[in-house]
């Protein structure tokens, strides 16, 4: 992203799950606010001729991708508070709307991103007239001089009790070592902490089909000055992620997506196969 500037991508992810709740039934994602967080002249766009707001084959790969990860991220929090997790961490929050349709009470919620994208966000909620609830804390976050675990102390995270983290849309755009110190820091944190995340798996690994949408998607992200960093083997991520400290680790590929979020669907909505979905748990 360019300084002084949000994120393109993160506007681009808002926009596609925003259509999804016009343009796609049965809803993956049921996000009453996804309309009201975007810009409004896309908005308007999208509530009086949805189509135009697509006008590739690739866009339905990406809608379903978008909200089956938040989706995915949602239903894993829900389990994790159901066992007395207490503390929500969003990284790379982007205009992700959790905090501001939160089902439980009892459960703080910490939005992680860059200081530029976190002021448009704000700009939008007071815009859209959305409410910042009390349970939640916006942590503005520079990379490049500050580090996740002394911002998040800063803001009040409680290191000593569990949390669960999602990580939606951005491992591919970071470095490795950036990826494995977020990682360390999760897994040092109490029993029960966890992080649910997508990654892009290594482009020879796919078939031709998935390797031409994978280069077409590779070519928009690095267009809007955000290109993609690091590929991952979903064999090695597992066992890296075992040798860093998680104790339980699945990973979850298209069939297994597809089959949970998109089965006995009319409108053939799927997922692609350059995504996936990881789960580590402490």
């Amino acid at each position: 992203m360019q300084e002084g500037q949000g994120s393109r991508t993160a506007d681009r992810v808002a926009e596609r799950r925003a259509a999804h709740q016009v343009r796609d039934r049965p809803l993956v994602l049921d996000d009453p606010i996804a309309l009201r967080i975007i810009r409004p002249e896309v908005a308007h766009e999208l509530r009086t001729n949805p189509p135009a707001h697509e006008a590739t084959k690739l866009g339905p790969y990406l809608r379903a991708f978008f909200v089956m990860r938040s989706r995915f991220a949602e239903d894993a929090l829900a389990a994790a508070v159901a066992e007395g997790v207490r503390q929500y961490v969003v990284l790379g929050a982007g205009f992700d709307t959790f905090a501001y349709r939160n089902p439980f009470p009892e459960l703080r919620v910490f939005e992680v991103d860059h200081p530029d994208t976190q002021a448009i966000k704000r700009q939008r909620l007071a815009h859209g007239g959305i409410e910042i609830p009390p349970s939640l804390t916006f942590v503005p976050v520079d990379f490049t001089t500050m580090k996740l675990d002394d911002a998040l102390r800063g803001a009040g995270f409680d290191e000593t009790k569990p949390a669960f983290f999602s990580w939606l849309g951005v491992v591919p755009y970071l470095e490795r070592p950036a990826i494995d110190a977020t990682l360390h820091f999760i897994a040092s944190l109490p029993e029960k902490s966890a992080v649910a995340f997508d990654y892009a798996v290594p482009p020879e690994s796919l078939g031709w089909t998935a390797r031409l949408i994978f280069w077409q998607m590779a070519k928009r992200v690095a267009a809007l000055g955000e290109p993609w960093k690091t590929f991952l083997d979903p064999q090695t991520l597992t066992h890296d992620l075992r040798q860093i400290g998680f104790s339980s680790v699945e990973d979850f590929g298209a069939d297994a997506l597809n089959a949970r979020y998109f089965a006995a669907r009319t409108d053939k909505l799927r997922i692609g196969g350059a995504g996936r979905m990881a789960m580590a748990k402490v």
